[in-house]
């Protein structure tokens, strides 16, 4: 069973003074690379988090986001009433007569909330149990995001068994034109001896075209080739999903249908290669996103 690199699955869980929401999206890439988002106060568990995600992801480029939203009434920015107070203070002592309305009052107390320490944040602290809660719902967010996966390699693995089938149509077109095409060569080198005016030793002329024919066998490509088809069909059922070895199996095909193509000199039998390289490109494009 073969998995898709591209998923994503989502988790909230709701504490006692915030709401924490985790998303993970994957897209695919040749090795794991995790980007977090996280905020600053959870950095610390951040590389518990990324391994955690390492051991059910394996491989993929990997989106981990971790945000959170106050719903309490208890926040970690307060107002440093004191510090405001002071600068109020200085500020009236700047210009005596600067106040003289309820507005000018306003005016003064926004210019004091922007300056440094009006506004104080005490660090939070992660206790075991919103940790805890934070590490079920990112095991809740990794079970969607690889069912996401799965289903991704059920659709790919549909369109991989599809296009295996147009090659191995297209290999048996070939090997029903082969007989037709080796008996044309044939025919074509023994008209142009006829036309030569000189005598041509029968027997010396039989074995140059017995080795001349045995260039142009695809015998091997053939029986090759088929097997390849067999083994990407047999590693496609197969429980772990292994993409690098699709890949793999895709160059040897790749490289059958190259031989064959190379060796064919025979218009129809071309084509047919043309055609299974086109089927090959299908497969290798999504070749690259099985994890």
């Amino acid at each position: 069973m073969i998995q898709s690199m591209t998923g994503f699955g989502k988790a909230i869980v709701q504490l006692p003074t915030k709401k924490i929401t985790i998303e993970l999206k994957s897209l695919n890439s040749k090795n794991l690379d995790i980007n977090a988002r996280i905020p600053s106060f959870y950095r610390e568990k951040e590389l518990q988090m990324r391994n955690t995600i390492a051991k059910v992801l394996v491989r993929g480029k990997i989106d981990f986001g971790l945000f959170y939203e106050i719903t309490g009434e208890q926040t970690a920015t307060q107002v440093n009433q004191n510090a405001v107070r002071e600068y109020l203070r200085q500020l009236k002592e700047v210009h005596p007569e600067i106040v003289k309305t309820p507005q000018d009052e306003i005016e003064l107390l926004k210019m004091a909330v922007r300056m440094p320490d009006a506004l104080k944040t005490e660090k939070e602290e992660i206790d075991d149990e919103e940790f805890s809660a934070i590490e079920e719902a990112l095991k809740q967010a990794l079970i969607e995001i690889e069912t996401f996966r799965i289903e991704e390699g059920q659709a790919l693995e549909k369109d991989f068994v599809l296009h295996v089938k147009n090659i191995s149509e297209l290999l048996h077109e070939v090997e029903a034109m082969d007989g037709e095409r080796i008996g044309g060569i044939r025919e074509r080198l023994e008209k142009a001896v006829s036309e030569v005016k000189e005598n041509v030793d029968a027997n010396r002329f039989e074995q140059e075209l017995i080795y001349y024919l045995e260039k142009y066998d695809i015998t091997e490509e053939k029986v090759r080739l088929a097997n390849h088809l067999d083994y990407f069909l047999t590693t496609l059922e197969t429980h772990d999903s292994n993409g690098r070895k699709l890949g793999f199996i895709c160059q040897e095909i790749g490289r059958e249908i190259n031989t064959m193509g190379s060796k064919a000199n025979y218009a129809p039998m071309q084509k047919a290669v043309v055609q299974m390289k086109d089927e090959l490109e299908k497969i290798k494009e999504q070749v690259l996103n099985v994890l």
